[in-house]
């Protein structure tokens, strides 16, 4: 599959290592995941079989036989009325960043979704993450929400922004 610039595919058991180094990668800045240690392969299994099912995919993205970034979208709530919203999580490797795969994975994303039963993306971004937000922003993403104060990174409290897209049979933005 592909987006504007870059070709993806479904994540395979053999992409779980990268996927967790890449996550794992980003547990330093404080500005990304809620996690403040490294995770395990071993700890992300479950995670990762969630995302085997055809309406939950985990996207890989590869360059020069590596795998350099990844989106999920993972269920919201685990509700039986929240069927049609997922969450979705884009993550790029360092020497990738700023290539605009993120963009590119975000995009396809809201083109999936129709076929995925997906009729809201909702993304968790810490307030103080600018770039995240900018991002999510440029794409059509509306905040919907602020947590404030609701996680405890290094001793300082840090908001968590939601923000939402409402998708249309055609796999563009809701007006509404």
């Amino acid at each position: 599959m592909s987006g504007a610039r870059f070709a993806y595919r479904r994540a395979e058991d053999t992409d779980l290592p990268a996927i967790v180094a890449i996550y794992n990668e980003t547990i330093p800045s404080r500005l990304v995941t809620a996690d403040l240690e490294p995770v395990s392969v071993a700890s992300r299994r479950a995670w990762f079989r969630e995302h085997d099912r055809p309406t939950r995919p985990l996207w890989v993205v590869e360059r020069e036989e590596r795998v350099c970034a990844w989106l999920s979208f993972s269920s919201f709530y685990g509700r039986p009325a929240y069927d049609g919203t997922a969450e979705i999580s884009v993550y790029v490797a360092e020497r990738a960043r700023r290539s605009g795969m993120a963009s590119c994975l975000l995009r396809a994303a809201v083109t999936a979704a129709p076929q995925l039963g997906v009729r809201t993306l909702l993304g968790f971004i810490f307030g103080h993450n600018v770039p995240s937000l900018a991002l999510f922003d440029r794409l059509g993403y509306q905040r919907w929400g602020v947590l404030p104060g609701v996680a405890l990174l290094d001793g300082v409290e840090r908001d968590l922004v939601i923000v939402g897209y409402h998708i249309r049979s055609s796999g563009t933005a809701n007006s509404a």
